[in-house]
């Protein structure tokens, strides 16, 4: 026990010693940020191997969400599910009405929105290790609701529920990957949130399709107790799961974040442990200046009200660049007279081509980077929705053409989770500053869930045969609102490639042009604009307060050992 001791005191006073000096914190930053530009892919696997797994796991609880996602939609055609919780019709069917499947389809995200403002309040007060904890916890007990509801209302209020924890995975699984990992790793760990997603769909479509047959409650049942393989090993998980770094910096733990950057990369030797520290208390120091504050208000104030533009603009992209067409594959394939079956194992398919996608976005974005994608991408999905809303003004009884509309969706789902669906994610992890990452994601979410609880009520008006009926003919209205989302990128939104999130802070700082942010030179280590609080104000402001946590905290530090 004495060693122990020792051994805290030691490290403490080493911290004590490290910011002291503010010269010695930027020159210890400044040789970590060229070791952050120099490192390769290959190195950065071989050095952070910990922050890979860890941030897999997390990530792997967005399974879970993708997974009901599917499950709910595709439960309305469910016979069983029909009769034990819908009416029935004069022909003796059983159906849930369009007013309830509204409900269902939109409480889950209801209850998101909810766990999303849950998410930014706690995450950033108790840590992201303990806020996933108790989401997961949550999230067992509340699968309990769904499982056993005798009716639909119960149904409905299973969903919220299940909602507000699928809230918190949404935006803390890309925080947390955004702020374990160095540059050269946060595309991949960032974007792999979209994978999870994605594999989600393909495990539940792989479910419902072998319950067709089932003619029991199970048919439905199992599908719902099938959420509890996720929750328990994820928690289990995350009880040894180290702390973001980055929160404990701006926190004050400094030997907390110590010790865990060193847990993340055993490989490193002190002074380059010292360095990521060192770099993480002096873009913290940089930050303060521009924004001391971290509440959801000061995520419109200053440059950040333009963080929280793009990183929103970015998400609700996803939902306004006509994604919501691309379910209706499957639609426009059994109007072309294939069985539904046949046509339900297309559906697998489609989220299978989707995994494909993202994994060769991985690829896409090591070359050219986030901003080109996003260009790239919108293009041609412009470019197919404009053909497919072409193809809407032959008449549906032309099988060619339903069979060449369902085509294209899957084209357009292959470029979509190669561009746009995965580069989000990572957009929006490292627009956002490091105070104010959690916040800025979470309502960037916020908007992205507005977004989707519109799709999916204007969806139904548009393929209806009882209101608009537009059929492919949609595909001219997702291509004129994808037109709007193009336009906004090309202005708005900026390249963060190899940046580190200091160089990221001075470039909006200095309202850099979106379309200067690549082949503008920076140095976060030379001062700050005119008129501004230097960082060493802000770091000599700090410096009392972590003096006095590392004096009043000692036991805490030992507990964290």
């Amino acid at each position: 026990m004495e060693s122990k001791v020792t051994t805290e005191q030691t490290v403490l006073d080493q911290v004590r010693d490290e910011i002291d000096d503010y010269n010695g914190v930027v020159e210890s930053a400044r040789v970590a940020v060229e070791a952050e530009h120099n490192m390769t892919l290959k190195e950065a696997l071989k050095r952070y191997p910990q922050a890979v797994g860890w941030s897999v796991l997390l990530s792997a609880a967005i399974i879970m969400e993708g997974f009901d996602v599917v499950l709910i939609n595709n439960f309305y055609a469910l016979p069983q599910f029909a009769q034990k919780y819908g009416v029935q019709l004069p022909d003796g069917k059983y159906t849930i009405t369009a007013a309830w499947q509204a409900g269902l389809s939109n409480g889950a995200q209801v209850g998101e929105i909810i766990g999303l403002a849950i998410n930014g309040w706690a995450s950033e007060r108790f840590g992201y290790r303990k806020t996933m904890i108790g989401a997961l916890s949550m999230m067992i007990c509340a699968i309990f609701i769904p499982f056993f509801a005798k009716n639909i209302q119960t149904l409905l209020a299973g969903e919220i529920l299940q909602g507000i924890p699928w809230g918190v995975f949404q935006t803390l699984t890309t925080a947390y990957a955004a702020e374990i990992s160095p540059v050269a790793l946060r595309p991949y760990l960032t974007a792999y949130v979209n994978i999870c997603w994605v594999i989600g769909q393909l495990i539940a479509s792989g479910v419902l399709r072998g319950v067709l047959g089932w003619d029991s409650q199970w048919a439905y049942r199992l599908p719902f107790a099938m959420q509890w393989i996720w929750p328990v090993p994820i928690l289990v998980g995350c009880l040894f799961a180290p702390e973001s770094p980055w929160w404990q910096v701006r926190k004050g733990y400094l030997a907390e974040a110590r010790r865990t950057v060193k847990r993340l990369n055993r490989n490193a030797s002190d002074e380059q442990i010292d360095g990521s520290v060192a770099l993480m208390i002096h873009t913290n120091a940089i930050e303060k200046t521009l924004s001391a504050g971290t509440s959801y208000w000061d995520c419109f104030r200053g440059v950040d009200l333009r963080r929280t533009e793009i990183a929103s603009g970015a998400w609700a992209i996803q939902n306004l660049c006509g994604s919501a067409f691309m379910g209706y594959s499957t639609f426009f394939l059994e109007q072309a007279g294939l069985p539904t079956e046949h046509a339900f194992d297309l559906s697998i398919g489609q989220y299978a081509i989707g995994m494909c996608g993202t994994a060769f976005s991985w690829f896409l974005m090591r070359h050219f980077g986030r901003r080109t994608l996003y260009l790239t991408g919108l293009v041609g999905m412009v470019t197919l929705l404009v053909v497919i809303g072409g193809m809407g003004f032959i008449s549906v009884s032309n099988s060619g053409a339903q069979w060449a509309i369902g085509a294209l969706l899957l084209c357009y789902t292959a470029l979509y989770d190669g561009t746009v669906g995965p580069v989000c994610y990572c957009l929006v992890a490292e627009i956002s500053s490091t105070r104010l990452r959690a916040k800025t994601v979470v309502i960037a979410r916020i908007v992205y869930n507005i977004f989707g609880i519109i799709n999916a009520v204007i969806m139904p008006y548009f393929l209806n045969s009882g209101e608009l009926n537009w059929g492919a003919k949609t595909g001219l209205f997702w291509a004129g609102m994808c037109a709007i989302c193009l336009l906004w990128t090309f202005f708005r939104v900026p390249e963060p490639k190899d940046r580190t999130y200091g160089e990221l802070d001075v470039l909006f700082e200095n309202k850099v042009s979106a379309r200067k942010f690549a082949s503008t030179v920076v140095d976060q280590f030379a001062g700050h604009g005119q008129g501004q609080a230097s960082p060493q104000t802000a770091y000599e402001n700090e410096k009392e307060e972590v003096s006095q946590h590392l004096e009043d905290k000692p036991s805490h530090a030992h507990l964290e050992f």
